[in-house]
């Protein structure tokens, strides 16, 4: 049976992965390669052929999901820049010396391109893989600018296909991000769940939940560009409208897990005794989090949804277990209990209507709701690249990472090649390569996609090899050449170590197809990989290294500049009452992208050598208390976005105001480090005292109701003691939140130098 299910759960991961988009740019990269390899070759062009193919090769990589205007000039720049590239290495190649010195100076140059972000990353990437091949031996007969000139056709044709693509699908990557970011958003709640019930392996659990954190603001940077840019420049159709729908109730859906923010310590405490009834809580989590899921596989799949039994089962449960609990533990010592449970409830059931509006769309049932998002207003969520020339030269430092990488991939690539060619290394272009892919401004990336690429080579040497011991055919050669590039296109956002197993193949099988002597390529394509992704490991360690303790101020910044941003966004909207406004949803927005980048580098820290995380627990402190301040404000800012709530009291304002300041002055030991100055007190204490107060006086007020006989509560009475209870915890534990922050990083100020 066990076997049965597991097998089931693998044909279903093929036939999503057949389905996603990203095994469908590979094929159609892999469709353009082949048309003028199959059509041209016949004929006696094989030389066109090869540059042709070369062309398209190279800018297929800056083939992204994105605004279709990007993606048109980000392939035509790379367009440009791999014939430039190409012409001048042709040119050099004859001259040792100036080849050299070709090598150095496009190697950093194009290598600063990354500052451009992801799509500069890709661009500079097609440029430093032609300037690779331009040294290989002589590729064709044919005169260098015919050569260059098949590299612009190859590279226009390929653009051609992609538009065509793009026509014939012109969802497909929305659909799949939407469905990646259901996904990944499931995962989140699920390990949100495992928070309050595995209390042994917690500091685990709330890494696993930085870094889907990280994954998911990341898919919706991609969502916003996809779906906002598009609907400001066309107009919106009722496709992109129920899209956007969906982006939407996962923004709030996040939102809303942030929100279910818990003192686990206070959680133990309270239920150690009764976890049977907060179980129930955490089945609904799971739940909803697999329920989502099912929901990525119906958009991929394009089938029917889900059943929605389980959740209001789930969600019933729920409801059942706050009255037993009140039953068993009885009032009033059931009381802070019971209201945490209500809580819960509550931001359930706000979940719920968010699942269920995804459920709606997907339905194709009649929208009930309309977004009202005007063009100016969505052009606030979207997160645009500077392309001036300012951010590259700011970048001329040795305080930018990427200057680093740049400045150590090209002394490595140039002492690579003088001493590949001093000892006349065959294929020293081969190790050159392997530095491009593997090499990565960060030492742990650099790291792990050594040892992926090493053993993903092995893997793929030993396949190809039993292969070719087995049939000499040409003929399945060329068709498990075409399969394995398309596996290996597909899977190099995925699965690095499986791409690097199927652009093995894929190289070994081509070269079979052009020598006899196929074990001799096995023997040095093995051998090159070893040496390059050796000279990577080392090249980052020793040369300009770029710890990520260097850069984790300007993150840490930011992450507290933004979570004061968006307190005072609550509190506007707590005082004023006010429809929300974009404004909220904007400092909303820049504090969950600010944390993501603020764990990603945390991660990117444990990834460096133990001897160089300098100030490590400190750091770790800093980026949890971060986190935990980024998920109180999200529950503050979702009880009053969702519950009808009193006035906000001066009281309220006095305490918001010290957390301003306390985050204010953090800030400033970051900047400048500053020495830590007193802050008065006395109106402080008065405000908290006044806030337990108005929630003593509930609870005093519930207890003469209930002496009198009126067990059923009111709802009026009931929100004021959800209210009550609510914001004085919150609000004071945000108090102590910021106010340990402040401390930790006086301690962390001391530790790392300016």
């Amino acid at each position: 049976m066990y076997f049965c299910s597991m097998l089931k759960e693998r044909i279903n991961s093929l036939y999503l992965f057949f389905k996603s988009s990203n095994f469908f740019r590979g094929l159609i990269v892999t469709i353009a390669i082949l048309i003028p390899l199959t059509t041209l070759i016949p004929m006696g062009h094989s030389d066109y052929a090869i540059s042709i193919a070369i062309g398209i090769l190279l800018n297929a990589p800056s083939d992204i999901p994105g605004s279709l205007k990007r993606k048109i000039n980000s392939i035509l720049i790379s367009i440009a820049l791999t014939m430039v590239v190409t012409f001048i290495v042709a040119i050099s190649h004859p001259y040792f010396w100036l080849l050299l010195a070709v090598i150095a100076l496009l190697s950093f140059s194009i290598s600063l391109l990354s500052v451009y972000g992801f799509r500069g990353s890709l661009v500079s990437f097609s440029g430093l893989m032609a300037m690779v091949l331009g040294l290989t031996t002589k590729i064709s007969d044919t005169p260098v600018w015919i050569h260059i000139l098949c590299i612009a056709i190859g590279g226009l044709f390929y653009l051609c296909i992609s538009l065509l693509s793009h026509w014939i699908l012109p969802k497909k990557d929305e659909d799949q991000l939407l469905a990646d970011t259901l996904d990944l958003t499931g995962d989140y709640l699920i390990a949100r769940g495992k928070l309050i019930t595995q209390k042994n392996t917690r500091e685990e659990n709330f890494k696993n939940v930085f870094q889907l954190q990280t994954q998911i603001s990341e898919k919706h940077e991609l969502l916003r560009e996809l779906l906002l840019m598009a609907r400001t420049k066309s107009g919106r159709t009722h496709f992109d409208e129920k899209r956007l729908l969906i982006f939407i109730s996962l923004v709030d859906i996040l939102e809303l897990s942030l929100a279910n923010n818990l003192e686990y310590h206070k959680i133990d405490a309270l239920f150690k005794d009764h976890s049977q009834h907060l179980q129930k809580f955490i089945d609904v989590n799971f739940v909803f989090g697999n329920h989502l899921k099912e929901l990525a596989e119906t958009i991929l799949k394009n089938d029917k949804i889900p059943s929605k039994g389980s959740l209001l089962l789930a969600l019933d449960q729920a409801n059942s277990a706050i009255a037993e609990y009140v039953a068993v533990v009885t009032l009033p010592k059931a009381r802070e209990g019971a209201i945490i449970l209500k809580n819960l409830y509550d931001y359930l059931e706000l979940q719920l209507q968010k699942i269920r509006a995804i459920r709606q769309v997907l339905s194709n049932s009649e929208l009930t709701s309309r977004t009202t998002l005007k063009s100016s207003e969505a052009q606030q969520f979207i997160t645009t690249q500077d392309y001036s020339s300012r951010i590259f030269m700011e970048n001329l430092s040795f305080n930018s990472p990427i200057f680093r990488h740049s400045l150590r991939f090209a002394v490595t690539a140039t002492i690579t090649y003088f001493f590949g060619t001093l000892l006349e290394i065959k294929n020293t272009y081969w190790i050159i390569l392997t530095l491009l892919v593997i090499m990565r401004p960060n030492y742990g990336l650099t790291k792990g996609r050594s040892i992926n690429r090493i053993a993903g080579t092995l893997i793929g040497a030993v396949i190809a090899a039993a292969i070719i011991f087995m049939t000499q055919s040409t003929a399945v050669y060329s068709i498990l050449a075409a399969v394995s590039l398309t596996f290996a296109l597909s899977l190099t956002q995925q699965n690095y170590r499986w791409a690097a197993v199927f652009f093995t193949t894929t190289i070994i099988f081509s070269y079979s197809l052009l020598t006899p002597n196929a074990f001799e390529i096995i023997q040095y394509r093995v051998l090159d990989t070893a040496i390059g992704a050796l000279l990577a490991v080392v090249a980052n360690y020793l040369l300009w290294p770029s710890w990520e303790f260097m850069n984790l101020d300007r993150f840490l910044v930011a992450a507290i500049r933004c979570n004061t941003d968006y307190l005072l966004s609550i509190k506007k909207f707590y005082r004023t009452k006010e429809v929300m406004d974009v404004s909220y949803k904007v400092s909303r927005k820049h504090a969950f992208l600010a944390i993501s980048n603020l764990n990603a580098a945390f991660q990117r820290m444990t990834q460096d050598p133990a001897s160089k995380r300098k100030a490590w627990e400190p750091v770790y402190e800093m980026v949890t208390l971060n986190n935990t301040i980024l998920s109180t404000l999200a529950s503050l800012g979702s009880f009053i976005q969702h519950h009808k709530t009193t006035e906000a009291s001066d009281n309220f304002i006095t305490v918001v105001d010290h957390i301003e300041n306390t985050l204010l002055e953090t800030l400033k030991l970051l900047d400048q480090k500053k020495e830590l100055c007193p802050t008065e007190q006395e109106a402080l204490i008065l405000a908290q005292e006044k806030l337990k107060n108005s929630y003593e006086l509930l609870v005093e007020e519930r207890e003469k109701e209930l002496n009198l006989g009126h067990s059923p509560i009111k709802e009026e009475m009931l929100l004021n003691l959800q209210e009550a209870h609510l914001i004085y915890n919150q609000l004071i534990w945000l108090k102590n939140l910021v106010e340990n922050l402040k401390s930790t990083t006086h301690k962390y100020s001391s530790h790392v130098p300016e």
